[in-house]
């Protein structure tokens, strides 16, 4: 029997990277399709559901990608709601890398010192992996903010976060990098989750700041998002800061996204989303 994952992709071409990744998380074969919407993923979710014997139903799973975290939120939703009875399969949620991306960051925050009590701020917060994170730091029991260029953005991105995961987040605005060194002052822990190539602290922002303790940058693409510090990073000791590098947890997000593909197949009635596959990353970290 073949491990069939249907990869389900909000933006036009599915996803290369996630393609990829499944064959190497073990599936036998990966079907994708591009462009899906609730309204239009239906009879797809009936051919996963209807084809196999119950006792096989788990050699089939959906993986749920693209650029638009709430697009694939929406799809998660319509995907759950054909499910029945047994007629049901695995389903993955991953979109822009955002679940595992972030659970690895904060799976190696964590495994690297205390979370819980702590002040948290992520930068750029506002992005798929900028959300996630500040989630699953919250859950570690941190008191979170999140910045953006734009208070209106930051506001929404916590109150649909409070929705979504009952999480208290606190909006910040900053604009630019001295803004941002500003809204970290009383941070022990800092989370860059910015735009590839875009710089959000410079180096003077936090090298003399003696509060901070972790930080972590999920920016790999030069400039990185935090001056001073390098993308292989792996739990460096900078200045009296543990930091960890998008290189440097990079290695345990590819490890997750296989791991997460691989438990898909074990049964057929697993949702993995940001509390499944950040809960597996913390066993791995």
């Amino acid at each position: 029997m073949k491990k069939l994952l249907f990869q389900f992709d909000t933006d036009f071409y599915p996803s290369v990277f996630d393609t990829v990744v499944a064959y190497d998380g073990g599936a036998d074969h990966v079907i994708g399709h591009g462009s899906l919407t609730p309204e239009n993923v239906g009879a797809l979710v009936d051919g996963t559901i209807f084809t196999r014997a119950p006792k096989d139903k788990k050699n089939t799973a959906i993986f749920i990608g693209g650029s638009d975290l709430i697009a694939g939120q929406e799809l998660l939703k319509a995907v759950k709601k054909k499910f029945f009875a047994g007629f049901r399969v695995s389903v993955m949620l991953d979109s822009n890398g955002s679940n595992t991306t972030a659970a690895a960051g904060v799976a190696k925050l964590a495994a690297s010192g205390a979370l819980s009590g702590k002040r948290a701020v992520v930068l750029a917060g506002t992005g798929p992996v900028g959300q996630r994170a500040a989630v699953m730091l919250a859950k570690e029991g941190a008191e979170v903010s999140i910045t953006s260029r734009q208070m209106a953005r930051a506001e929404k991105a916590c109150q649909d976060m409070k929705l979504r995961f009952g999480v208290e987040l606190t909006p910040m605005e900053a604009y630019g990098s001295d803004a941002r060194g500003k809204a970290i002052e009383r941070a022990q822990i800092v989370f860059a989750a910015g735009a590839a190539g875009v710089e959000l602290l410079e180096a003077g922002h936090w090298q003399e700041n003696p509060s901070i303790e972790l930080m972590a940058d999920a920016n790999a693409t030069p400039p990185i998002g935090i001056g001073g510090t390098d993308m292989m990073d792996r739990g460096a000791d900078r200045n009296g800061k543990i930091v960890w590098g998008a290189i440097g947890f990079g290695t345990l997000k590819l490890a997750l996204h296989r791991a997460c593909v691989a438990k898909l197949f074990e049964s057929n009635d697993q949702i993995l989303d940001a509390e499944e596959i950040f809960a597996i990353a913390k066993t791995m970290a």
